[in-house]
């Protein structure tokens, strides 16, 4: 799925505006995940009703308040805006885990190109091959909620990533109520002291602490 942004600067929307511009943390942000392309504009009134539906539809799948853990969600936010000022007026207040092309860049259009977008709002829906699993969602969001990513991720085969190590750094799983016993229970003896002793410690220290587009 990151191929699609290979050679490309994707912004996250927080207030430093991170730039993920290596093959790495495109990588780390987009692969084994369902990607919505969300296409849109402040220019369209249509778009200015649907964010707020989109918003609180992503926050509730990725955001650790609703949900023990994020679902395996990316959305990239592919401006259709005018100017900078009216890109950047739209994401002020989306979260913070979207992504986004520099306004500058013109794979903004090539994107609307390629995925046959001819209105707006559109969201269409990538599995983590980069099939096209849904041409525009947006309906589907405002109809079902947080309740068509489950549709989603069985008609994609996503591979469940609980299987494996957590992919966000910056965003921790949270850690059961249970652990705590558990990690007594079946507490160990540390190695002997030396390189690999004291690395091992300070590893178990650390646990624990629609409009138109043209």
């Amino acid at each position: 799925m990151a191929s699609l942004f290979y050679g490309r600067v994707l912004l996250r929307n927080n207030s430093e505006q991170d730039a993920l511009d290596t093959e790495a943390e495109l990588s780390r942000r987009l692969d084994n995940r369902l990607l919505l392309l969300f296409f849109g504009s402040a220019a369209c009134p249509q778009c200015q009703a649907f964010a707020p539906v989109l918003r609180d539809f992503f926050v509730r799948l990725t955001d650790e308040f609703y949900v023990l853990r994020a679902a395996q969600l990316a959305l990239v936010y592919v401006s259709q805006d005018r100017t900078e000022a009216q890109q950047e007026l739209f994401l002020r207040d989306m979260p913070e885990k979207w992504l986004f092309l520099p306004f500058e860049d013109d794979l903004r259009r090539d994107l609307g190109r390629q995925f046959h977008v001819e209105r707006l709002p559109a969201v269409v829906v990538l599995k983590p091959s980069g099939d096209v699993l849904t041409r525009d969602a947006t309906a589907e969001i405002q109809r079902l909620g947080p309740a068509c990513f489950a549709n989603w991720q069985e008609a994609s085969e996503l591979l469940d990533r609980n299987f494996l190590p957590p992919e966000d750094l910056d965003d921790p799983a949270p850690r059961s109520l249970t652990e705590p016993l558990r990690r007594c229970k079946y507490r160990v003896e540390r190695s002997p002291r030396g390189a690999r002793g004291a690395r091992e410690e300070e590893e178990h220290s650390a646990e624990g602490a629609p409009g138109d587009l043209f």
